[in-house]
């Protein structure tokens, strides 16, 4: 089968069946990707880090927000 019959057969799909074909494609890549990488390279690059942004490492939890929404919300906060 080649790229462009899999290409095609992959647009007949409902939309829902595509999203959870790319999130499946998506979850692989980067599984293999972790594979492939050396973990040394985060340990050198967390290493060059300032020891105050070090010690953040693990403190800072990043929220699902999205930046404008936070903005959004400081915004009213600093106004109201």
């Amino acid at each position: 089968m080649t790229l462009q019959e899999i290409q095609n057969q992959a647009l007949q799909l409902p939309v829902g069946d595509r999203w959870r074909l790319v999130q499946s494609l998506l979850s692989s890549i980067q599984q293999e990707t972790l594979l492939l990488s050396p973990p040394t390279t985060k340990v050198n690059s967390l290493a060059e880090l300032n020891p105050w942004t070090q010690s953040l490492i693990g403190v800072i939890q990043l929220g699902t927000e999205e930046p404008t929404e936070s903005y959004v919300d400081y915004l009213e906060e600093k106004y109201s």
